[in-house]
């Protein structure tokens, strides 16, 4: 049986992410279809929940025996300086404790095949983020949620299910939070018992515990994903087409400011990675977010992130604030991570004044919707316009807007890709020029339907030819 040490530095060698010392618990494989966020879906939309077993006696003398040794560990070792030393690599600090344990564990009579289980335990909970750690390393899940000590939940292939995976109480939940939160300088307590953050490898988190919480702390995580996704894996899987793919390009080269708008865990934030990709190198990009999770390739890219308020109420840095700053910064590009508010009015107020090209998300169900939702977030400015004036710097701000949706069966599609034409009147005229058109569903669950264009060529075409991005005309033949 190799050890802890052993098989992080034989990942070293092998070029991987020398950071967990863990081998996930085997998924369950139903065929599959890609989609999206790079996550294979599972063919049926029925939400399978798998009963958490009861603890048996083996469990329990298990995690007697572990809490013993982890009691005697923390004697032994300084186990924050373990977890923080930026000079000591995982396989330095997995060679220290498995030494200490080693020990430990014969003076404790732990048996020799518990040694690496109880190893791994204690490897995650000092240096990892405790017993969701299998969870975070497997690379089929794209989300993890805690709903409670005793509750997680995981999305697998496009499905939530529910794991056997258990925290001991709602005090080890807080540990990870407080372990997560703590070293991006926020705050989790009873004075602000929300927060939104990010891990080590970008993975966005968002935590609330008690009172707003009823059933004890919740933890919500958001992969990150380890390699970028590219436009061709959205074609391969399915999300888009090759013609939807060659317009986007086109729409981001020559400049367009593009509204990505979609659901909760629609795909939104891929879409906009995918789309930024497309942005020359030569040009100076700033990001803006609330948790930085955008991965964008290019070399001339400055991320700025929001800050909250600290203890005193004061501090706080919002997304509106990074956004008028941004606009100092001599960008080429501005990219919002999500409008949700007032920074609505300054981002089309910048797309309206020389900086073309920006890109951003919002939450809506429909490219018509995500028009009322800018409406909405640029009267929560505090800005006393009347709504057609409103309306008029929305039609001359934003070109295209890309709506993306997560379907019953899991997978997701860009289902609109919809030109802002301008104004008729008091209403903002919108032209559809690429739909997905549901047709059925398959005995197996899957959504049936196909991507097409509806045969209109943009109004904006004329900017495309300006900037050298003309397309043949068979991309917009229905």
């Amino acid at each position: 049986m190799s050890s802890l040490y052993e098989r992080i530095k034989s990942k070293e060698k092998e070029g991987a992410r020398p950071v967990r010392a863990f081998e996930a618990p085997a998924p369950l494989r139903p065929p599959t279809a890609p989609s999206i966020s790079g996550v294979v879906q599972a063919p049926s939309p029925v939400l399978k929940v798998q009963a958490a077993p009861a603890e048996s006696a083996e469990g329990k003398a298990r995690k007697e025996l572990k809490n013993r040794v982890q009691q005697r560990l923390v004697q032994e070792i300084d186990a924050k300086l373990l977890a923080t030393s930026k000079e000591m690599t995982d396989g330095q600090r997995a060679e220290v404790m498995q030494k200490i344990i080693e020990a430990l564990s014969k003076e404790e009579n732990v048996p020799p095949f518990e040694r690496d289980a109880i190893a791994n335990d204690l490897y995650a909970e000092i240096i990892g983020f405790g017993p969701i750690q299998p969870l975070l390393d497997d690379p089929e899940i794209n989300e993890v949620m805690v709903n409670r000590h005793d509750q997680i939940y995981i999305e697998r292939k496009g499905k939530l299910v529910l794991t056997d995976v258990q925290f001991h109480d709602d005090a080890q939940v807080l540990q990870v939070i407080e372990k997560i939160v703590s070293p991006l300088g926020r705050r989790i307590d009873e004075g602000s018992p929300m927060v939104d953050a990010r891990l080590p490898d970008g993975s966005r988190v968002n935590a609330i515990i008690p009172p707003l919480a009823l059933k004890g702390p919740s933890i919500t995580i958001r992969k990150f994903a380890k390699k970028p996704i590219t436009i061709d894996q959205l074609v391969e899987w399915g999300t888009l087409t090759k013609p939807m793919a060659i317009f986007l390009e086109a729409c981001v080269k020559a400049r367009l400011n593009v509204v990505v708008s979609g659901g909760t865990g629609s795909g939104k934030t891929t879409t906009l990675n995918v789309l930024s990709s497309f942005i020359p190198d030569d040009e100076r990009i700033v990001t803006i977010e609330d948790a930085a999770e955008l991965q964008l390739r290019q070399d001339h890219v400055v991320s700025l992130e929001t800050r909250p308020a600290n203890i005193e109420g004061k501090g706080e840095i919002s997304i509106r604030n990074l956004v008028k700053n941004a606009l100092r910064m001599r960008p080429d590009r501005v990219v919002v991570g999500e409008c949700r508010g007032g920074e609505a009015l300054d981002m089309l107020q910048a797309m309206n004044t020389g900086h073309d090209g920006s890109l951003t998300t919002g939450h809506a169900n429909s490219p018509r919707d995500m028009i009322a939702r800018l409406e909405t977030m640029v009267m929560m400015a505090g800005m006393e316009l009347p709504v057609k004036a409103i309306r008029e710097q929305i039609a001359s701000a934003v070109d295209l807007i890309v709506q993306v949706a997560r379907l019953k069966d899991g997978a997701r599609k860009i289902t609109h890709i919809s030109e802002v034409q301008g104004m008729e009147g008091d209403v903002v005229v919108l032209q559809d020029l690429f739909l997905f058109r549901q047709s059925g569903i398959s005995p197996e669950g899957k959504v049936v339907g196909h991507l097409a264009p509806t045969g209109i060529r943009p109004k904006f075409y004329e900017r495309l030819e300006e900037h050298g991005c003309a397309l043949p005309d068979e991309i917009f033949e229905g």
